[in-house]
């Protein structure tokens, strides 16, 4: 038996402001774009069951034309495969927060063959495959008691399908995982007792278990892309696809990368202390010139460390916006350097920093239920970073 295992589609992710010529945001034009040349390769590969564990779209009320573009890919792919199942749950992005709120991934199920789990775990059986499926949507795991996840008896494949973070399992500082997912401790999965567990919430391909994975997204559309981009260095995966699984004495996992539309480039970092403004936007032309290709119609970063205020207004903006006008976005992360203070009597200190003023008053915050105070915290300095980078390129003009 052959398994396809994709997750955190994101039909419908916007980002940057530039539009195609049709009107529609590049960056969800790109997504769509990887999610129909996954479902070519998926068809090309001919397995016996589809699941997609969470994370179809990227808002509880997606864009008109992301809606049609599921509808329709969806409608090609069971037409192309006419005896493959496709099983969806919802993830923590296309879940509403109210009971009362429907989901638009109802709407799916009037394509014949696609089954859809959106709040409680529902079970499919596969009686010509010899195998039982639990869908487990992300509302499932959220609520108050939670469903004890063990296969619900039975011989045959045993297939558990499931949107969260496993505890201690993800490589990285976690500042690549999505906000507002479930955390699951590994011993909740029973992984013994599954033959596959397909995952879905963290962006990059990665193997809890012999049996259990996590495929990963297909487009870069998380938060910080950048991390992703770390993350997949340390699994020694570069960029996105999805899982063909072979079910059989032993489970065999191969990963198919999906070509995308553009590249993520991050830049050698610059160190800027004790360098003028000259030298340091010298350094920032060789950066980009060096990259294969150019950085045209690409999405780059360029980190430049220990640079205080008056040089970074002295930069060269000329060349800094003729590189925002070629990449789809072009991102100068200018950082300062620590504020220093003379503390008692001669004796030099550090300063205590804006982001951990506020880091240290959020951190005593009292917080809503299930809120994730980490990544509380890492989107207050996200935003405080933000704030810095635009008073820097206000201040050049």
């Amino acid at each position: 038996m052959k398994l396809a295992h994709l997750a955190d589609l994101h039909l419908g992710f916007r980002q940057f402001h530039r539009q195609t010529p049709e009107g529609i945001n590049q960056r969800e034009a790109d997504v769509a774009l990887a999610f129909r040349r996954a479902l070519q390769d998926v068809v090309a590969c001919r397995p016996d069951l589809i699941v997609i564990a969470g994370d179809l779209f990227h808002s509880v009320r997606p864009p008109n034309g992301a809606i049609l573009e599921a509808f329709v890919q969806l409608s090609r792919l069971r037409a192309a495969l006419p005896d493959c199942p496709v099983l969806i749950i919802a993830g923590n992005h296309d879940t509403p927060r109210s009971v009362e709120a429907g989901s638009i991934l109802k709407l799916f199920e009037e394509i014949s063959g696609v089954v859809v789990a959106t709040r409680e775990i529902r079970w499919v059986s596969l009686e010509r495959l010899d195998a039982s499926v639990a869908l487990v949507p992300h509302a499932a795991l959220a609520g108050g008691v939670r469903p004890e996840l063990v296969p619900a008896g039975g011989s045959g494949r045993q297939i558990l399908v499931a949107h969260g973070e496993i505890a201690g399992v993800l490589p990285g500082d976690r500042s690549s995982l999505e906000y507002g997912g479930v955390v699951l401790e590994p011993k909740d999965l029973h992984l013994d007792r599954w033959t596959y567990v397909a995952l879905g919430h963290y962006h990059v391909a990665h193997r809890v278990a012999p049996n259990a994975w996590y495929s990963g997204s297909l487009e870069y559309v998380s938060p910080n892309p950048w991390g992703e981009l770390r993350d997949e260095a340390k699994e020694g995966r570069a960029g996105k696809g999805w899982l063909l699984v072979a079910l059989e004495d032993a489970v065999r996992v191969e990963f198919r990368p999906v070509p995308l539309a553009r590249r993520l480039i991050d830049l050698e970092p610059i160190d800027g202390k004790g360098r003028e403004a000259e030298e340091i936007s010298l350094l920032i032309r060789q950066r980009v010139e060096r990259v294969p290709g150019g950085i045209a119609g690409q999405v780059v970063r360029q980190v430049v460390y220990n640079v205080p205020r008056l040089v970074a207004r002295e930069l060269d903006h000329a060349m800094i916006r003729e590189y925002k006008s070629a990449a789809l976005h072009y991102h100068l992360d200018v950082r300062r350097p620590p504020p220093r203070r003379e503390v008692g009597v001669g004796a030099p200190g550090r300063s205590a920093r804006l982001e951990e003023i506020v880091a240290d008053f959020l951190r005593k915050r009292v917080l809503p239920p299930g809120m994730d105070r980490r990544r509380f915290l890492e989107l207050a300095a996200e935003y405080l970073a933000e704030v810095e980078r635009e008073a820097v390129e206000v201040g050049s003009d």
